[in-house]
């Protein structure tokens, strides 16, 4: 029987599937990919997407970089060593041990879940590295591989207790600590202070420079080529495939774009000490985890664990399994930057982990532009986020500000970034983007 719809000229009228209008259906305008439209508008095409961003809350790193460079402008202006090679290559070592962190933190936050033992972990890692290597005289590099293996042991603490055990996040890592700071001061015992020899493996993380100016070239030759290669190849394979994929000129674009951001630094480097080992090992961290979120099984389920954790177990996402992970990342990175700590100031003592330390943290992830609510962000973040405290407190520094107006300033640029996600986060839902 025929269930035909008048109004429908396209309505299918049997089992045979045969169209009852072929001329309307061979006018109907197939579905194209949003994306293949803007890539084959060309400049125009870019401009209004981004327009469309815009209006619909889609901001993205866009607020803290002009934040940067606000912040950069202003601090020039009222200094002008501000901006030196020296005092860049000061601020780029510093913000090593806090951005390290900060990317642990970000696969948490990804989750919209908050770790509050990440400051009491480093601290652990910097009086075991101590303990074994000075006291103990264990070799270096073992001693670094178990204070790195016991900062990932006690994420995975933390993740069971939140994950298996379903008690909140906030409060086991807030129980964390607690408990390992104390931690930290029985494993240092009653000295409380351990020197680190400057010349070993932990006091040259933050001491040894690349002098030899062919190594900041060449490794940002490398990046950019390396760059180039990958997405033009990736654009040829989406081609073959029939998939939206990248134009040879917006790749090129974006190729020099990013020789822009590699020589810059590597130009300021060369003209102090050299390419800082510091600064090298952070980078390379960054482009690790950041193809571990977006390129990996893994870090689509930390987006959609984020997005609904309801939503991930009913397609089959291990929900408990992706958070001891998450946490255990989190307590590894950091165990890494209690170590770029303790090589900053050649020692582990009481105070490590303490102070300030934990805000910064999470809020060098947080004005980098990971949300709180979960769901997004990059591990980049960490670096932008880091790199406009760090700024700060330098530039304030220069100035002799006192430390609690360093405080207050910085809590005032939080709580904007805060705002701002807010705010975005709102007009996403209006737009029907979030």
């Amino acid at each position: 029987m025929s269930t035909k719809n008048p109004a429908d000229p396209l309505r299918k009228t049997d089992e045979s599937h045969e169209v009852v209008n072929p001329a309307a259906a061979a006018d109907a305008i197939p579905a194209v990919d949003p994306r293949l439209l803007v890539r084959e508008q060309g400049l125009s095409g870019y401009l209004n997407e981004f327009g469309r961003k815009m209006k619909a809350g889609d901001l993205g790193s866009l607020p803290v970089v002009i934040g940067l460079i606000i912040i950069w402008s202003i601090f020039q202006g009222l200094n002008s060593n501000f901006l030196s090679p020296e005092n860049l290559t000061n601020v780029a070592i510093t913000m090593v041990a806090t951005g390290m962190m900060a990317v642990g933190i970000i696969f948490v936050l990804l989750l919209g879940e908050i770790d509050l033992s990440v400051g009491s972990v480093s601290g652990v890692s910097g009086a075991i590295v101590a303990v074994l290597s000075v006291t103990h005289g264990m070799n270096e590099w073992l001693a670094i591989l178990a204070a790195v293996a016991g900062g990932a042991v006690i994420g995975s603490i933390h993740g069971f207790f939140f994950a298996r055990i379903g008690a909140p996040a906030f409060a086991v890592t807030l129980s964390g600590l607690l408990f390992w700071s104390g931690a930290m001061l029985q494993i240092l015992g009653s000295n409380g202070t351990i020197n680190l020899d400057s010349d070993g493996v932990v006091g040259q993380l933050t001491t040894y420079f690349f002098s030899d100016v062919a190594v900041g070239y060449g490794l940002a030759a490398l990046a950019v080529v390396g760059y180039f290669l990958a997405s033009f190849f990736d654009a040829r394979r989406r081609e073959a495939a029939g998939v939206p994929s990248r134009p040879l000129t917006e790749i090129l674009l974006r190729s020099g774009l990013l020789a822009v951001f590699t020589f810059g630094p590597a130009v300021v480097f060369n003209q102090y000490k050299g390419l800082p080992l510091a600064v090298v090992l952070f980078l390379l961290a960054l482009v690790l985890t950041d193809f571990v979120l977006r390129r990996t099984t893994f870090g689509r389920q930390v987006f959609a664990l984020g997005g609904s954790v309801e939503a991930s177990r009913r397609a089959g996402i291990n929900v408990n399994r992706v958070r001891i992970t998450v946490f255990a990342i989190a307590g590894t990175f950091a165990a890494i930057g209690g170590l770029f700590w303790a090589s900053k100031i050649a020692a582990a003592n009481q105070s490590a982990g303490a102070g300030d330390l934990l805000m910064n943290v999470i809020a060098a992830a947080v004005i980098g532009g990971t949300s709180l609510f979960g769901g997004r962000g990059r591990t980049w973040n960490a670096l932008l986020g880091v790199m406009v405290i760090t700024s700060i407190q330098y530039g304030l520094a220069l100035e002799g500000i006192a430390t609690p107006i360093q405080y207050m300033i910085t809590g005032a640029v939080l709580l904007a970034t805060v705002v701002i996600d807010s705010v975005t986060r709102k007009t996403q839902k209006t737009a029907g983007r979030a």
